[in-house]
């Protein structure tokens, strides 16, 4: 369970020696280790041929990253599968159906089980637009919100005809559910509305493992063009209350279950910068557009998507603070 003794710069200030350090228990990771806390994998030391990168944190409990392009700038989307004896569970896919069929080969790797269940934890098209590529008879798991954007990604007329169908969700979990599936309880949970308003997570607690997909952003700045900014805050807290020894990001390195615990909590305080400087120009009369250009954001300069998220953060913070998100509060 994480606790909050350093403030934000002194967590980013961790030297990169302690950045490698692994628990006694943790995995070795393949290729170059945790040797720059950044979501940059040629900062990292890197190539392309290094993904994707599969690693059982704990038996039968699989982390995939793989590579995505945003702009110019390429960072991991981070999917999670758990093999038991009576079928596998995955959590978010890929962002197309080339990138899913692989991910869906490297499970066959693995296990000749077959994917039982798949659970949209993300609704945004880099972790479901491959989804067509699970096998038909798959269950497909959603909170209501996120089933309602299949939905509307399905209905969209802007989709080419020539596009895969988009898997609608047939099980939806509004708040907790659990799953048993092959001798094993797995908790499918909604802790409140973070990055998309659907932010399922899943929770393994024989294990100690947390997949948060999109509700943490390893060192990537925060994106927020559907989200809940100060929600998001609280959900984050909700986590950092469980009994959890491995925090699993949606984007980002999954590093050591000390190293992510850690950078979960320098995420939430990044959320925290973001939404006060937000409040900071909102409160001096500044205009969006005018917010949107003079925001500063100290040491999350440097973190992946800054230049093109940074402005969506401030709209979105705006939006909250003038009371325009859609739902309101739950």
């Amino acid at each position: 369970m994480s606790q909050r003794p350093l403030g934000l710069a002194a967590l980013l200030a961790v030297t990169l020696a302690a950045c490698g350090t692994q628990g006694g228990d943790d995995p070795p990771v393949d290729g170059p280790a945790e040797e720059a806390r950044t979501a940059d994998p040629y900062a990292r030391g890197y190539t392309d041929d290094d993904f994707p990168r599969v690693r059982e944190i704990e038996p039968g409990v699989y982390t995939y990253e793989q590579l995505r392009s945003a702009g110019e700038e390429r960072f991991t989307t981070v999917s999670l599968f758990v093999v038991t004896e009576e079928g596998v569970l995955v959590a978010d896919g890929q962002g197309n159906v080339e990138e899913t069929e692989r991910l869906v080969q490297h499970i066959g790797e693995v296990t000749s089980q077959p994917i039982t269940h798949v659970v949209v934890a993300s609704d945004h098209g880099d972790h479901t637009g491959g989804n067509a590529a699970f096998p038909e008879g798959a269950e497909f798991i959603a909170h209501p919100t996120s089933a309602a954007a299949l939905e509307s990604q399905a209905a969209s007329p802007n989709r080419s005809g020539d596009a895969p169908p988009v898997r609608l969700a047939t099980r939806l979990v509004e708040e907790r559910e659990v799953l048993e599936l092959g001798g094993r309880d797995i908790e499918i949970v909604f802790l409140g509305r973070a990055h998309t308003g659907g932010d399922l997570m899943v929770h393994l607690a024989d294990a100690g493992v947390l997949f948060m997909s999109e509700a943490y952003l390893h060192r990537v700045f925060p994106a927020m063009r559907s989200a809940y900014p100060s929600e998001w805050l609280a959900t984050i807290e909700r986590a950092q209350e469980m009994d959890v020894e491995w925090y699993i990001p949606g984007h980002g390195f999954v590093d050591s279950a000390a190293v992510l615990e850690e950078e979960l909590e320098v995420y939430r305080q990044a959320l925290e910068q973001v939404i006060e400087e937000a409040r900071r120009l909102h409160e001096s009369g500044a205009t969006l557009e005018e917010a949107q250009g003079q925001a500063r954001f100290g040491d999350l300069e440097t973190w992946s998507l800054r230049s093109s998220q940074g402005p969506v953060a401030i709209r979105q913070v705006y939006a909250e603070l003038n009371g325009e998100l859609p739902g309101g509060e739950q």
